[in-house]
């Protein structure tokens, strides 16, 4: 055991975040801390690395063992360069190099005993130098910023002139190089685009140390951890396993809970029935076996009901008006940004009741195509076209739909003042806004506080076609998961840019992915996405091999957009006709079975003619299903 926290509780102002809480971390064990926005995840990790006094309890680490903390705003500065910074954290490594050097020019001008010596310190601090990596520090500094998404012209770019995601890459990159035996990270795929993110899952899940991460990405957690510890109601929780193990578990301890809860109610309701029966026959025996059912009942220990959080937040996303089956049409776009090329002559199309996913590296140009489809910015050129009765719900990033000035009960009575009070307090109870919290202004609200009543807004909305810039950022994952259900069941149509590859999993029917200034289409969730990205990759949007620009690209654009339409049409048809193949297998199946019933039937055994009619039909049936198999081999 490297770490173990005993019994930790801490309040803050009579509030108890944590109660009592343990778990523990073996050498090497990935760990995930899980729960809701607020039930005390950083709070412990504080505690852990002695920020923060727990009021009781004690966390111990390993006698000799170091640690490091990635926080969400961790303190980066200063006037050196990247690299110089990674090179700080290899300063031991560098300091030995240097005497390694010292030692062989000294070596160079001595003789006899003395030589000896220095012959034994060198291979003494060599062998130390060589088990410490560092033959290999120059290339390890560069494959992990490489890694963390900085190109080689960034090595040389000063703290100083970063952006805030920036630093927290830096701050990562110098973590995952100074090798401590325990690291602890708060939200580490923040900031970093869908490459880095599968490298650092890598890079964890063969790390030598232990990890224990803070993360609302599902996928990367399930890539990662073998341990779970949730923080539910001041409470920690330890389950064995992923994520996906874990959501598994607690929905089914969930279900027990809940089938316990309502088997009592249904008891109590039935005693008090009794009771009451008893009570009218109005005699002196029955009022006492009455009295005598009522104590035993004062004496049961009421199970409450159990309450989460999911329970109480459902969204309904349902468009009062539906659109044509073209919902949007988008030919030949291209934009740039000064000499900064983002995407050029793409095309595609989507039709009613598709959601999309459109994913790719920072930088790609996503938000610039759903900034372009809503009229916000300008294509350089090519055009948008959206269907015949299609109304645009757009959720942005910035979240600039709200008014800053409003309370929350303003901003959703300014914009639909038709609505009752109690209709629009139940609107924002269902987003996790009860009581004074309706007050509020929004200016004082944090950025998942704001995502929550942007999407209220949106539900609310006549809107047909969702357009959602990154909509789980900021959410929790019970809100995300409340989110993946409503889209699920939203009967229009869905364009969103994510990098949360779990929700793209649950929610995605399609993806577009934007590479090498092209986009490439896949019929299927992200792991159909993975599965397929290399292959369609090398054959829509390999890298170009010259800067000559091509006369015929806008064609050939055309063209590639054409072949990949006409072959996920052909991919369309193929499955179609495979479901089709299988319904009717299993239809002749259970009709051979029904036959092969009535032909053992001993009122039809004397029947000559009835017996010789159902073996014809059973012939039939088995030619049919013979054809139909040698048709699904083909298919699968």
């Amino acid at each position: 055991m490297i770490l173990a926290c005993s019994n930790i509780s801490k309040s803050f102002d009579s509030k108890v975040i944590l109660d009592n809480c343990s778990f523990h971390a073996e050498d090497r064990e990935k760990v995930a801390i899980v729960g809701i926005n607020g039930a005390g995840k950083s709070t412990l990790f504080k505690i852990i690395t002695g920020e923060l006094k727990p009021d009781d309890g004690i966390v111990t680490v390993a006698k000799n063992k170091t640690l490091a903390y990635l926080s969400q705003h961790p303190d980066v500065a200063g006037e050196h360069t990247i690299y110089e910074e990674m090179l700080d954290v290899k300063k031991d490594i560098i300091e030995m190099e240097s005497t390694i050097r010292s030692l062989e020019a000294e070596m160079k001008t001595t003789e006899g005993k003395e030589l000896e010596k220095l012959l034994e310190s060198y291979s003494k601090l060599t062998h130390t130098f060589e088990l410490n990596d560092g033959y290999a520090y120059k290339s390890e500094i560069t494959g992990v910023l490489k890694g963390l998404g900085f190109a080689e012209e960034d090595f040389d770019r000063k703290i100083s002139t970063l952006s805030g995601g920036q630093k927290t890459r830096v701050f990562l990159s110098k973590i995952l190089l100074s090798k401590p035996d325990i690291i602890l990270l708060d939200e580490p795929t923040n900031h970093l685009d869908l490459n880095s993110i599968a490298w650092l899952e890598g890079f964890l899940s063969n790390y030598k140390g232990a990890v224990i991460i803070i993360s609302h990405d599902r996928y990367f957690l399930d890539k990662i951890v073998t341990k779970v510890v949730e923080i539910e109601n001041t409470k920690c929780t330890t389950y064995n396993g992923n994520y996906s193990d874990y959501a598994t578990k607690k929905a089914s301890l969930r279900e027990a809970e809940l089938k316990k809860y309502l088997n009592q109610q249904q008891e109590i309701k039935h005693q008090k029935e009794v009771i009451e029966k008893l009570k009218s026959f109005n005699r002196e025996k029955s009022i006492k076996r009455a009295e005598s059912r009522e104590k035993q009942l004062n004496k049961i220990e009421v199970v409450e009901k159990p309450k989460y959080i999911d329970d109480e937040m459902h969204l309904k996303l349902t468009p009062r008006i539906t659109s044509g089956k073209d919902v949007l049409s988008v030919e030949n776009l291209s934009k740039s940004f000064g000499d900064n090329h983002l995407f050029s002559d793409i095309n595609f199309e989507i039709k009613r009741g598709e959601k999309v996913s459109i994913i790719g590296n920072n930088g790609t140009g996503k938000t610039t195509i759903l900034k372009i489809i809503n009229g916000i910015i300008d294509a350089d050129s090519g055009s948008t076209k959206l269907g015949s009765k299609v109304e645009i719900g757009y959720y942005d990033q910035e979240h600039h739909v709200l008014t800053m000035e409003n309370t929350l009960f303003e901003e959703i009575s300014d914009a639909y003042p038709d609505m009752t009070n109690t209709e629009i307090r139940n609107v924002l109870a269902a987003f996790l806004f009860t009581g004074d919290d309706v007050f509020k202004q929004i200016k004082d609200l944090s950025g998942g506080e704001r995502g929550r009543v942007s999407l209220a807004k949106l539900m609310l909305s006549n809107a047909n076609f969702l357009i959602l810039d990154e909509p789980t950022n900021h959410l929790d994952i019970t809100s995300k998961e409340i989110l993946e259900n409503a889209i699920n069941s939203y009967e229009g149509t869905i364009l969103y840019v994510s990098h949360d590859r779990y929700f793209i999993n649950k929610t995605a029917g399609r993806i577009i992915e934007l590479t090498n200034n092209k986009i490439v289409n896949y019929i299927g969730n992200y792991d159909y996405y993975l599965e397929k990205k290399a292959e369609l990759t090398a054959i829509y949007a390999a890298p170009e091999i010259t800067e000559t620009k091509d006369t015929s690209s806008v064609s050939s654009s055309k063209a590639d957009w054409q072949t990949m339409k006409d072959e996920q049409a052909k991919l369309r048809k193929k499955q179609n006709e495979l479901k089709k193949t299988e319904e009717r297998i299993n239809e002749l199946e259970e009709k051979n079975n029904a036959l092969s019933e009535e032909m053992n039937n001993p009122d039809i055994a004397s029947d000559v003619g009835k017996l010789m009619e159902i073996t014809k039909e059973i012939e039939a049936v088995n030619s049919e299903l013979e054809k139909l198999y040698e048709l699904w081999e083909t298919l699968v």
